[in-house]
């Protein structure tokens, strides 16, 4: 037998997984539970599949919640793509070292300074906390995500495809669209999928930040939670977790195809070069 393939590292694995999503595969049974308490099984039922649906609160911090996502993801993407091409593409222009640390920054921040910090701003500035303020403290999260991920795969991209466009006529912001967008396309895809997960997971900074009318999901399963937990919360978690796990299947599947095309044209570039 293999030796990376033990017995031993055979259970480190198993108990591995076993800690991580045992609690997940419980939370889902649980949501089918018809009994009211969460720790008596009382047969399948989808009732709180349907209470939910009734559920006027859960729903308004629901749509609050997918709208601040999706344009807080929108907008960390279109920055954070710029920013990685600054910082891959311009590799010395005054206060990079700067530039790149701000960027860095909400990666090791701790979340309760971000959000103080926010906050403070806000107030400084006179703004009212709400459904703006909520999407702006997403975006300042969420950015340098995507400008990490964007800028890995511009630094392994081959440089000499834009300079040929460009040797022939291309603008360069021709270049971007036409060549380089394509390219790094399902880098800013997983970008924009890792931010829009992120934001409507978020509790701690859209507390600090949030305000009347911008209750997100997270914030309202939070304060019922310390009421109690009913299988009506285990369905709402339920939802979530197939909404992220349709992400990542979409974005596995989009990568793997980025990488069958690219290893095709790779090949048709061979032959046609032996040919030659």
């Amino acid at each position: 037998m293999n030796r990376s393939w033990s017995p031993f590292n055979i259970a480190c694995v198993a108990l591995g997984f076993a800690f991580l999503y045992v609690p997940i595969v419980i939370l889902v049974i649980y949501s089918f539970n018809a009994s009211r308490l969460v720790t008596v099984w009382g047969g399948f039922s989808t009732q709180w599949y349907v209470a939910l649906w009734h559920n006027t609160q859960m729903l308004e911090a629901a749509w609050v919640t997918i709208r601040v996502g999706l344009l807080s993801a929108t907008l960390a993407t279109v920055l954070g793509t710029l920013a990685a091409m600054a910082l891959v593409r311009f590799a010395r222009f005054p206060g990079r070292l700067v530039f790149s640390g701000f960027i860095s920054a909400p990666l090791v921040m701790p979340e309760v300074i971000t959000g103080l910090s926010l906050l403070l701003l806000f107030v400084a500035l006179g703004f009212d906390r709400g459904f703006w303020t909520l999407t702006i403290a997403h975006v300042t999260l969420t950015m340098c995500f995507v400008a990490v991920v964007v800028q890995s795969r511009l630094v392994s991209m081959d440089r000499r495809i834009e300079e040929a466009a460009q040797d022939l006529g291309c603008p360069p912001w021709k270049t971007f669209f036409v060549i380089t967008l394509p390219l790094i396309w399902t880098a800013v895809a997983s970008g924009w999928l890792l931010a829009f997960t992120l934001s409507i997971d978020d509790l701690v900074i859209s507390s600090f930040t949030t305000g009347p009318g911008a209750t997100t999901l997270p914030m309202r399963i939070y304060s019922q939670v310390r009421l109690g937990v009913t299988p009506e919360i285990n369905a709402v978690c339920t939802i979530l977790i197939a909404v992220v796990s349709v992400g990542v299947v979409i974005s596995g599947i989009a990568s793997k195809r980025q990488v069958m095309r690219r290893e095709r044209d790779e090949r048709m570039a061979a032959a046609a070069a032996a040919t030659e």
